[in-house]
């Protein structure tokens, strides 16, 4: 596996929380897409929401920090407590599989694994101890480029 990372949602400030990590610990963003970004909207987000984070990368060391805006039209609520996720970035797409089968073994699949404007294998789940994790392989897709055949 290439990474495990924190990934953090936020209730609409996601831009003000990492601005303020930022600030911490000195280092400039990796990433940052909003869902305007996306242009398709694929996701459906509604208008009064384009503009809030979609995603965003702040490197700490070896690792990423990595968070986005829950906002009303996604299909997942913020719960203040339980609002990271584990983001696994597996090596192929075979493992991506195999941990994501594994992982959902006996919990639920939020998002089954698909292909994505981000990815060519993405999915998130809640294990059956409660831990929630994403599976995103990029494989042949990058943001804005190419898809996978």
């Amino acid at each position: 596996m290439k990474a495990a990372n924190p990934y953090l949602n936020f209730k609409g400030n996601t831009e003000e929380a990492f601005n303020f990590y930022r600030s911490v610990f000195g280092e400039e963003f990796e990433v940052l897409l909003r869902f305007r970004d996306f242009g398709d909207n694929e996701m459906g987000i509604a208008e009064k929401d384009l503009d809030k984070i979609a995603h965003v990368a702040l490197r700490l060391g070896q690792s990423m920090l990595m968070g986005t805006d829950v906002v009303d039209s996604m299909p997942m609520t913020f719960t203040p407590g339980n609002n990271f996720y584990i983001a696994l970035s597996p090596e192929n797409a075979d493992e991506a599989d195999a941990l994501f089968g594994k992982l959902a073994e006996g919990g639920t699949i939020e998002m089954p694994l698909q292909v994505t404007a981000w990815a060519e294998k993405y999915g998130s789940l809640v294990d059956k101890y409660g831990v929630q994790w994403m599976v995103s392989y990029e494989g042949a897709v990058r943001f804005g480029g190419a898809q996978p055949a």
